[in-house]
């Protein structure tokens, strides 16, 4: 078949890839001038299936109250009359009980689990280099409130299958050593051995080369319009650059997907969630960590990719707007230095923002639709890095008619 994949971040091209893999001829659209220009750019770095917990749990409610208001918050509410973000945060509410937390932790982790796997065998068959490493991930506490929580979560997480261990302060010292330099109290946390990072821009951009280089066809600087459709199928994509027709259809365009679905009748509970990140340059630093690692105290994630260090952090919905606050861009400087003093040039730091596709259970949504040709490869929030080579490999089994590795129940659009 003809495949047309809508999206060429890391989501689309890895969707692309498995298509490729099996068989089809594919065309990928997007309207930057290269793939992983937007969410995909400069992420967290982080495959991180230890980072699945769902953001909405019966403790979150009481959680958000404590942080309106604040502009330092990890999760910050733009205050603006906003239909949609009232309609997401019905639903999001509606997921904030412990049994709901539960079900949908397990959805995240199969993704997850089942997409760092996927990428391992991709790296050894393809060889590409993207900076990535493999030393685990460390999730650090510095109270005991976090230190409990942790506790749960590594728990509920190792019962669904997941190798991630509760440690000791000291054992964060020797997992990574260059916290001993740190000025924050760290009183245990846990440890994902399996767990990696990595540069998701490189990744992308070098996979579309191979890509390419296996016949597909990517339109850049191409913008989607609308899609066409007759008798329960879609026929073809309208861009600014003329019609483009196909046998099937994905839609991998993140926190966009919905602009797109909608005319057709497909409402995807989608809301963008904004991102910080900084890059800080440690040549001729050595304080940097190597491991990867999550601070739960302020919600960031760390991650060596190569002479770089990626910090990212903050959860803030203010729509489609990608601009950062400059309190909020100090505020993860300052962390990031006070974790780790001597870990690059302070005055050499690039800062980035990028819109996460979150849906209302934390989990992605992969499936077909309506339309017999029309599938969804969206919603990833905060895990598309980690789970983007098993929902490509899935939705691209899926077109293939072949059955996925992995079950998708619970994961369709029809569970909203």
């Amino acid at each position: 078949m003809h495949v047309v994949v809508l999206g060429a971040g890391v989501i689309g091209t890895t969707a692309a890839w498995y298509l490729l893999e099996n068989g089809h001829q594919v065309t990928v659209i997007d309207r930057q001038h290269a793939s992983a220009q937007e969410t995909s750019f400069a992420n967290g770095g982080q495959i991180s299936a230890c980072h699945a917990t769902p953001w909405a749990n019966s403790s979150t409610p009481k959680q958000i109250l404590k942080w309106l208001g604040r502009e330092e918050a990890p999760l910050l509410f733009r205050m603006r009359f906003d239909p949609k973000l009232f309609a997401w945060g019905l639903r999001f509410l509606r997921n904030c009980t412990d049994a709901r937390a539960k079900e949908n932790l397990e959805k995240a982790l199969r993704v997850a689990v089942y997409s760092r796997d996927c990428l391992r065998q991709l790296r050894k068959d393809t060889g590409i280099d993207y900076d990535h490493g493999q030393q685990g991930i460390l999730h650090i506490c510095r109270d005991d409130h976090e230190l409990t929580a942790v506790e749960t979560a590594t728990a509920q997480m190792r019962d669904f299958g997941l190798n991630r261990r509760v440690v000791s302060a000291d054992e964060c010292y020797e997992i990574e050593p260059t916290l001993r330099h740190s000025k924050a109290r760290i009183i245990g946390g846990s440890f994902t051995p399996d767990d990696e990072s990595g540069d998701a821009q490189k990744f992308t951009s070098l996979l579309a080369e191979k890509c390419i280089e296996r016949g597909a066809i990517f339109k850049f600087g191409t913008t989607i319009t609308g899609l066409d459709h007759d008798q329960g199928r879609i026929t073809s994509v309208r861009t600014d650059q003329g019609k483009i027709s196909g046998d099937a259809f994905a839609v991998c365009l993140g926190s966009y997907s919905p602009f797109l679905t909608k005319p057709l009748g497909i409402h995807l509970p989608i809301y963008p969630c904004k991102g910080y990140s900084i890059s800080i340059d440690t040549t001729g630093h050595y304080g940097a960590p190597q491991t990867a690692l999550i601070d739960d105290s302020v919600k960031m994630v760390y991650a060596r990719l190569g002479n770089r260090l990626r910090v990212a952090g903050t959860a803030e919905l203010d729509g489609y707007s990608l601009r950062m606050s400059e309190r909020r861009k100090q505020l993860i400087v300052d962390k990031a230095f006070e974790l780790f003093p001597n870990s690059g040039d302070r005055s050499k730091i690039e800062f980035w923002s990028g819109l996460r596709p979150v849906t209302p259970d934390s989990a992605p949504i992969l499936g077909g639709t309506k339309y017999g040709n029309l599938f969804l490869n969206t919603g990833h929030g905060t895990l598309g890095w980690t789970m983007s080579c098993g929902s490509g490999k899935a939705i691209a089994d899926l077109i293939s008619h072949k059955r996925p590795d992995i079950p998708l129940t619970g994961l369709g659009i029809e569970r909203f």
